[in-house]
């Protein structure tokens, strides 16, 4: 039986701050590489750019979502941000503190209140560790709960979905998505505000992803945490998202509020990424119109606009003029994009499907409007066969 999403947060009353609670200012990671013996002792280096210069904010309470296709540097910069990654350069303040800046024991000290899920849940925990060793651990490095450390990881294991008595098995007894839970009552061991999720989803399958997604948004009201969401899906992140911002190359080519950058995206990157969402209906035409050539090398990216040599809409000025993401004008405030041809909103640059379709095939039709519809977690996984005796 398949799981179907709870109403995400942005159909409810925005619980939302006005003020950023994360400030990303230039923030730019390269890595060094060394193509052989004989490189290395000539002292020729090449830098792989990974991030290459990106800013933006992050409201107390929201969901921002980071999107793009695999190597544009979505994960790269989250884990600039925790500095499991040491940026190359740039600024990265959380509540007014700049991270960059903190020596390891301050940093130690901070990661408190930031904590991160993992791309692949089965890599990132400690095979050679019980769940409740993997889950109790936070809490001893942060020095949290003495004396009940194992009544912390009972609420814990059963807030994410998990039975307690299961706490003494290993991750391999787990399933893919039970694996995933364990990350997740890791992360929040330490109560923290802010969680990082990269691409939580992508490794489950899609009645498991339903789970996870209805899991997140239960605990973000219930912890009022602030999310940064990266994902490839496009789907999740119109469900799961406040805002969005489109990253190609190591940059942000587009930020806006996610049902207007859905309904009107503005840089061509972003109409491209859009365009490739599969159509359910075969009865429906779509002209596709794909990205011709690849990704460049982030070694050697392209002068000029970073998407010239994929973009339809590409002149000779785009070769040589390397735009900044900018307000649109006539846009909702926040809505930028970094393309020289977008000087105004332009409304209509939609994806063009009939009305009947559009409603079809809106994420609020595969909702469930009434609370009291949802399974328990339990019964989810029993239901999918995710229980493991």
């Amino acid at each position: 039986m398949a799981t179907a999403l709870t109403p995400s947060r942005r159909t409810e009353v925005s619980t939302m701050s006005d003020e950023s609670v994360l400030d990303v200012d230039g923030l730019t990671k390269h890595f060094v590489q060394n193509d052989g013996i004989i490189d290395r002792f000539l002292g020729a280096t090449k830098a792989v750019q990974a991030v290459d210069d990106i800013s933006f904010e992050i409201r107390e309470g929201e969901t921002l979502g980071l999107v793009g296709e695999s190597g544009s540097g979505k994960s790269t910069t989250a884990r600039s941000i925790l500095r499991l990654d040491e940026p190359t350069d740039g600024r990265v303040a959380y509540d007014g503190t700049d991270l960059t800046t903190l020596s390891s024991r301050e940093l130690k000290r901070f990661r408190k209140r930031i904590q991160m899920v993992f791309q692949d849940p089965a890599s990132s925990l400690n095979r050679r560790k019980s769940v409740g060793q993997i889950i109790r651990q936070p809490m001893q490095i942060h020095g949290l709960y003495k004396g009940r450390r194992d009544e912390r990881v009972d609420e814990l294991m059963e807030q994410v979905g998990l039975s307690p008595e299961h706490s003494n098995r290993y991750p391999h007894e787990f399933s893919g998505g039970q694996r995933q839970r364990v990350g997740i009552a890791r992360a929040l061991a330490v109560e923290p505000e802010f969680l990082v999720c990269d691409e939580p989803v992508s490794a489950l399958d899609v009645s498991i992803q339903a789970q996870i997604l209805n899991l997140l948004n239960d605990l973000q009201e219930e912890y009022d945490l602030t999310i940064l969401f990266i994902a490839h899906d496009l789907s999740v992140i119109r469900h799961v998202c406040d805002r969005v911002a489109v990253m190609y190359l190591g940059e942000i080519v587009e930020i806006a509020e996610t049902e207007e950058l859905f309904a009107s995206p503005q840089h061509p990157y972003t109409r491209a990424l859009l365009n490739a969402i599969p159509e359910p209906d075969p009865d429906l035409a779509r002209d596709r119109k794909p990205l011709s050539g690849e990704v460049p090398s982030p070694i050697d990216p392209p002068a000029g606009c970073s998407f010239h040599p994929r973009c339809p809409d590409a002149t000779e000025e785009c070769r040589k003029v390397d735009p900044d993401l900018a307000q649109i004008d006539g846009a909702t405030p926040g809505h930028e994009a970094s393309c020289i041809h977008v000087e105004s909103f332009d409304p209509d640059t939609g994806i063009q499907l009939e009305t009947a379709a559009r409603d079809r095939y809106a994420p609020s039709n595969f909702l469930h409007a009434n609370p009291d519809q949802r399974e328990t977690d339990a019964d989810r996984l029993e239901s999918v066969g995710e229980v493991q005796e």
